[in-house]
């Protein structure tokens, strides 16, 4: 099934190559996304995925299930709180400080002969919707309540794209992507948000029930092809499957990724690590 004209063919069982020898790690994996993501992972034998999110027991629980499908899937569950920091955390931080952490790992790893290092961002379309000035730094660390609840989600997923895009720069041995996966069927994303007027919250469920989103199996191949293809240009932001080119004019502004890039190395300097 593909997503448009534009889109690259990809079918998970098909077009996945063989992964042994590789170790994966998928953050928010015990849900959604993330967890189809490793049950695909799974399916092509590599030697460790490592299944990341906060809730242990939920953890456990979607490993055993994913084992009912793939026996002996080599899964190892990795307790993650992506979301502690005091703000603006959830999105952008907490996966950026997750990299810093790795970076010598995967450098390391990049080094050696036939590596294939690569990292995957989820963005989102959304990101298009971010307001002037792009990244509006003074707000970073306050609740920035004029920006309501979608302004703040619409920031955040580009710095998604600015992230990915300055990291390819800082880090050439590796392949780095941000992706928008599309539109997942039965997402949550506004039950939350307090700030949203009750009309866009009424639009998107309206949106649900008329199958505008799509099954999980379907959106989660446009973070798989990044991960796995052949052509993936680093530092690129793709939209499903496979199609480049269409990040904003914010998602494309090279200063304004370098300028992210070191407020956001600034503020993880900051932080003890235990």
């Amino acid at each position: 099934m593909l997503f448009g004209g534009k889109s690259v063919p990809f079918e998970p069982e098909r077009d996945i190559p063989s992964l042994t020898g590789k170790v994966i790690i998928v953050t928010g994996a015990n849900a959604g996304l993330g967890k189809q993501a490793v049950l695909e992972y799974a399916r092509h034998r590599p030697q460790l995925i490592w299944l990341a999110a906060r809730n242990v027991q939920e953890d456990n629980a979607t490993a055993n299930e994913i084992r009912q499908l793939v026996p002996d899937a080599p899964i190892q569950v990795l307790e993650l709180d992506l979301a502690s920091f005091a703000s603006f955390g959830t999105n952008h931080m907490g996966h950026a400080l997750l990299t810093k952490l790795l970076l010598p790992l995967l450098t390391q790893t990049a080094i050696s002969a036939n590596a294939d290092v690569r990292i995957v961002s989820l963005s989102s379309d959304g990101h298009k919707f971010a307001s002037k000035p792009g990244i509006n730094f003074p707000s970073l660390k306050t609740p920035a309540d004029d920006l309501g609840a979608l302004g703040r989600y619409f920031q955040s997923k580009l710095a998604n794209v600015l992230w990915a895009r300055q990291l390819a720069r800082e880090q050439p041995r590796l392949t780095v992507a941000a992706v928008h996966p599309g539109s997942v069927r039965g997402t949550q994303l506004l039950d939350n948000a307090t700030g949203t007027p009750a009309l866009v919250r009424l639009l998107v469920r309206a949106a649900v029930g008329v199958k505008l989103f799509m099954p999980v199996e379907c959106v989660v191949r446009n973070q798989l092809w990044p991960s796995v293809a052949q052509g993936v240009n680093s530092g690129s932001y793709y939209e499903p499957v496979g199609v480049a080119g269409q990040e904003s004019v914010f998602g494309r502004d090279d200063d304004l990724a370098r300028r992210l890039w070191e407020w956001t190395e600034k503020e993880l300097d900051g932080q003890v690590i235990a």
